[in-house]
């Protein structure tokens, strides 16, 4: 781990780790492994990228660190809690309780409305989507998603569609937001725009984790960790 600023280490030691690798290893079938032991801390308070040449699994282990995959063996601890045995009931109410998702591609559901695509977290944590309504308007405001919310996610642009992303990984709150190449597809303002978003909110308090091959996005974070 290669640490950009001396903020990291300040920041672990008054606020604490949020999440957390112990010797980790995944394969996806036997004599194919991406992780060997593989360990690292990301503390509250902090933006952390994620680089390395392609194929090295860096997507893969976002998916571990968000508990959509297990490990092999190994752990991995959310706020405390350690989750690599836990059962998928439990996996899911801590995904859903505690992080927040930024996909390459926005991944939103074409059927839906651009409102619809912001609130839809809320059906994981059981709030009522009118109290919801009011927070997701605010965001697509706060990041110039100028479009009319109940427009479908194929009439907007790239750029506004990774925006929307963006307000629905946002919205619940999460203390740990976890993005894959979130300006990957984007025009360099749209692209300034979401990781100055990142950056805000991890200094808000969150943990954020961020995969990308840009160099100049790294340098923007506390730490780097190389794959």
């Amino acid at each position: 781990m290669t640490s950009r600023a001396a903020v990291t280490e300040t920041v672990e030691s008054k606020t604490g780790v949020l999440l957390e690798a112990r010797d980790v290893v995944f394969e996806y079938a036997p004599g194919q492994r991406v992780l060997d032991g593989w360990s690292a801390q990301f503390a509250a308070g902090t933006m952390t990228a994620l680089t390395g040449p392609s194929g090295r699994g860096k997507s893969t282990l976002l998916y571990l660190l968000g508990l959509m995959l297990q490990p092999k063996s190994g752990e991995i601890t959310v706020e405390g809690e350690a989750t690599s045995t836990s059962r998928d009931a439990t996996r899911a109410r801590i995904r859903a309780s505690t992080f927040g998702f930024v996909f390459q591609d926005a991944a939103l559901d074409a059927t839906r409305t651009v409102l619809d695509n912001v609130v839809e977290t809320t059906l994981y944590r059981r709030e009522r989507r009118a109290d919801a309504t009011g927070r997701a308007l605010a965001l697509l405001e706060q990041f110039g998603v100028d479009v009319p919310p109940y427009r479908k996610p194929g009439q907007v642009s790239g750029g506004q569609a990774q925006r929307i992303a963006l307000c629905r990984a946002l919205l619940t709150e999460p203390r740990i937001v976890l993005a894959d190449e979130p300006t990957g597809n984007l025009d360099p303002s749209s692209a300034e725009l979401v990781i100055g978003a990142l950056r805000a909110y991890a200094n808000s308090g969150a943990a954020v984790a961020l995969v990308t091959h840009s160099p100049d996005i790294a340098a923007t974070c506390d730490a780097e960790i190389r794959l």
